[in-house]
């Protein structure tokens, strides 16, 4: 069946239809020719400490050389990174995928239930984290593989004196740093120490190899890994570069890192794509302290900053963002969730800057869509299918439907994950025999091949950026005894996007609505936690007893819209 693809003819200049997504054999073949390439210059800076190509280049190695020749990791096995955007992040990120491992990139604000979960559904047998979340790491390990623990603080890798008055900081004055006692553990510094004194071996990394388990959410509850290759992952970064091309110099480039490094956003598009063209990432280890974001800001040349629609949102609101200067912005890229017509506007009257807004998911590691970087303008679209992707709106029977006709997006490319780990029945539902993968999301397309979401086939709950699904939620708020049903509902907030409300029949009477937060905190992350919780009497449900969240959440807009 043949493909219409207006979307060719809209594509800026220089842009192929195709790429040859080959060009490199893995993700670290990509960053073996930064190190060479870029050799004296930045790749990242953080609280003021800048680490070259050619240091992260002997870092990242040393790193490789303890994993292997003191821990006895070898190709393929996987390995936890618990970690914030830290100097530490990219040396155990690039040295493990040196050595052809498997990285499992994890959440820190995870609770043990849910590190639990991912370490044992990965069988990753070590993990990187920091001291400030080691005590979560403490109660999630028991039953999982992982038999070595490496321990870091926040400022180990800054340099003295100025490390040693962060780690006092953070230990001694702000208490951030829970007790904790992992025997096995051993010290990031330490590890690197040891680790020269190891040659980096020689190993054959092919481009079916899996580079990362990156997980997500599913209609089930249970978190899945997304199985992303070495192919995936270079091929999503060959097909973004000439996207940015022309808006980007090779070794000149300043790149805003808030987003975390351990979101596939972020992963891909500043920690792959910049580091290919020789880019400085500029590290933000807490953008949720906004006022000291934009401090940052303010000191720094920088060149382009990526976020979601809450961050962007947010620095728009800090005092002072207003004088930092954008005489070197040329790049602002939105991804993660919708980007809002006031703040992209508004952001633009502030910077002068356009916010270039694209689409993605995990599972496609994850740009699939994205705007003219040249755009005027906000354009309320996620922009036209990148090189080498085809796309297609589908209806209830699989039909591909005509233009301007909403239906569920589907996707095709090399940059589709190779399935879910361990998970050949959910792997099956979301990628057909013809390896269109299933978004989820209901969208629609123009004449031009120029596609709208609008709206979300699943009950998925998106808080800035963050997945969060229903059934995970109501199965550990069932959990409670003075619980009899409960449904969890996303309700529209300007601040997030979207945030979860409960609505919840009671068991036992007596309740409160503090008693289940409580509950919530000790059980849940912090962006999965109920903002709201509203008690009822009964739910309502279908003819076969399935609770309808829609209902919930289109009663709930009525009455906002009354109030």
């Amino acid at each position: 069946m043949s493909i219409e693809r207006p979307w060719l003819a809209h594509y800026p200049a220089g842009v192929p239809a195709e790429v040859d997504i080959d060009g490199y054999s893995s993700v670290a073949a990509v960053f073996e020719e930064s190190f060479k390439k870029f050799r004296d210059r930045p790749a990242f800076s953080n609280f003021g400490k800048v680490l070259t190509y050619g240091q992260l280049d002997e870092l990242s190695a040393a790193f490789a050389g303890f994993l292997s020749g003191e821990m006895g990791l070898k190709q393929g096995d996987r390995i936890a990174i618990m970690l914030p955007n830290l100097l530490q992040y990219p040396i155990a990120l690039f040295g493990a995928l040196r050595l052809g491992l498997t990285v499992v990139n994890t959440n820190p604000l995870y609770t043990a239930r849910e590190l639990h979960h991912q370490l044992e559904d990965s069988g990753a047998k070590a993990l990187v984290v920091l001291d400030n979340f080691a005590a979560t790491a403490q109660h999630a390990l028991d039953g999982t593989k992982v038999q070595k623990v490496i321990t870091t603080a926040v400022g180990d890798m800054v340099g003295f004196p100025k490390g040693n008055i962060i780690n006092f900081v953070v230990k001694s004055v702000r208490k951030e740093v829970p007790p904790f006692r992992i025997p096995q553990a051993i010290r990031f510094k330490d590890a690197l120490a040891r680790g020269k004194a190891h040659a980096l071996p020689a190993v054959t990394i092919k481009p079916d190899d899996l580079a990362f388990l990156q997980y997500t959410g599913g209609t089930t509850g249970v978190a899945k890994g997304a199985m992303l290759t070495h192919r995936n992952m270079v091929a999503n970064m060959l097909q973004t570069r000439p996207w940015v091309a022309g808006f980007a110099k090779l070794g000149e480039e300043t790149v805003i890192t808030a987003l975390p490094l351990y979101h596939i956003f972020s992963l891909t598009v500043n920690c792959l794509i910049f580091a290919s063209l020789g880019g400085l990432n500029h590290l933000i280890t807490n953008p949720r302290d906004m006022k000291g974001f934009v401090k940052e800001l303010r000191k720094t040349k920088f060149t382009a900053i990526t976020g979601v629609n809450t961050l962007f949102n947010g620095l728009l609101n800090t005092p002072g963002f207003d004088q930092v200067d954008f005489s070197h912005l040329h790049l602002a890229m939105a991804g993660g969730m919708a980007l809002q017509r006031s703040v992209a506007d508004r952001w633009q009257k502030v910077t002068g800057r356009v916010i270039i807004e694209g689409y993605g998911l995990t599972e496609t590691s994850p740009v699939a869509f994205a705007n003219r970087v040249d755009v005027t303008g906000y354009t309320g679209a996620i922009g036209y299918p990148i090189p080498n992707t085809d796309a297609q709106i589908r209806g209830e029977d699989d039909r591909v439907l005509p233009v301007g006709e909403a239906g569920e997006l589907c996707i095709k490319g090399p940059q589709v994950m190779k399935g879910y780990w361990n998970q050949v029945e959910e792997t099956s539902k979301a990628i057909d025999a013809d390896g269109w993968l299933r978004t989820g999301d209901i969208a629609k397309m123009d004449e031009n091949g120029q596609a709208f979401i609008v709206d979300r086939k699943k009950d998925m709950i998106l808080v800035s950026g963050f997945n969060v699904y229903p059934n995970e939620i109501e199965d550990i708020v069932a959990r409670h005894p003075g619980v009899n049903e409960v449904a969890a509902v996303g309700i529209d907030d300007e601040h997030s996007g979207e945030v979860v409300k409960l609505f919840v029949v009671r068991k036992d009477p007596s309740l409160t609505e503090e008693a289940l937060r409580e509950y919530c905190r000790e059980n849940l992350t912090g962006y999965k936690r109920p903002k709201q919780i509203e008690f009822r009497d009964a739910l309502p449900k279908t003819n076969v007893g399935k609770i309808l969240r829609r209902e919930l959440r289109d009663e709930d807009r009525r009455k906002r819209a009354k109030a």
